[in-house]
Parts: C-alpha cells; structure tokens; sequence
C-alpha cells in the first residue's frame, strides 16, 4: 500500500459490537475492548497501527494502516486473515470475516455453511458488510449483491440501485 492510502473506514471507525463484546478504536492507532473474552477476542491491548476495528461473535478484527489484518479470538472465522495483502476495508460476521481489496476485488473466511463466503468471482466492490450468515457487497455502480442465507430475505437486494457507501475519504498517513 501507498504511505498516503485512502482509507474507506477509519481512522475514525464507529466503535464495532460482537455478539460477547465490543471494540473500539483509539486516535492514536491501537484499540480497546470489553465483554466476554471468552476466546481471548478481548485480548487487543498490544495492537497498533490501526485504521479500523470490527468484532463478530467471538472474534475481533483489525486492520493495519499497511493493509494488512490481525485478528484474535475465534479461530474459524478469520483462518488466514494474516495472509491477506492490500485490504482497505472488511467486516466481521458473525462466524465469517469479509475484506474487501485495492484492487476492489473481496476475500472471505470462517463459517460458509450458508454460502456466505462464496465472493471470490465479486468484482468492483467499494464496501463490504458481513451478517451472522450472509455478505453484502456494494458496487461502484451502486448496485448491491449478497451471498448466504436468505431465509429471511436479506439476500434479496438484486433490484436495489443508487445505493451509497457511507465512506470516510481522508489520507491516513501510515
């Protein structure tokens, strides 16, 4: 990533709400947690360099001004975030993390019992939000799609246009 990216969340993320617990992210760069820690998503404390936190039942996420994301608690739902390059914003499901890339494309693990994962062939996203068994994704065109459980109908967003992103544009110095 550049020294100067544009960030699409962050450094002033809202604070993020698991299932267990909550997260927030300080001015300074690194974050705070309270709740259950249970599975240690609570264990926050030495983290730095941070643009944006998210939690998800018993997980917690962050992203590094690099592009780079650390995570702790619940192993399952963030198996090889640590591997993930070039992330400028993700979401914490609740058994699933979502990123999304530069190059717009999105990456996905944990839990895919409901196909909420399946985002690999997603191109052109500009933001990202994880459910507790489903993703949504929003187009630069504005147009939203979204894998995983649709029992509910959370997943019938196809007709859906002019959709905003909500997004902080600020050049975070890393």
């Amino acid at each position: 990533m550049k020294a100067n990216a544009t960030w699409l969340n962050g450094p002033t993320s809202p604070p993020s709400r698991g299932d267990w617990h909550s997260v927030g992210l300080r001015v300074d760069g690194t974050a705070v947690a309270a709740g259950n820690n249970r599975r240690g998503q609570c264990a926050v404390r030495l983290w730095d360099g941070l643009v944006a936190v998210s939690a998800g039942s018993m997980h917690t996420v962050g992203l590094r001004c690099d592009g780079t994301v650390i995570a702790v608690g619940d192993q399952a739902p963030t198996n090889g975030v640590d591997q993930w390059r070039d992330i400028i914003s993700f979401a914490a499901g609740s058994y699933h993390t979502v990123g999304l890339q530069s190059d717009r494309t999105v990456l996905a693990t944990g839990d895919n019992s409901w196909g909420q994962c399946n985002v690999d062939r997603w191109r052109g996203i500009v933001a990202v939000a994880a459910g507790s068994t489903h993703t949504v994704g929003l187009q630069a065109d504005g147009r939203v799609i979204a894998v995983g459980n649709n029992a509910d109908g959370q997943c019938s967003v196809s007709a859906w246009r002019d959709i905003s992103a909500a997004m902080q544009r600020n050049g975070q110095q890393c």
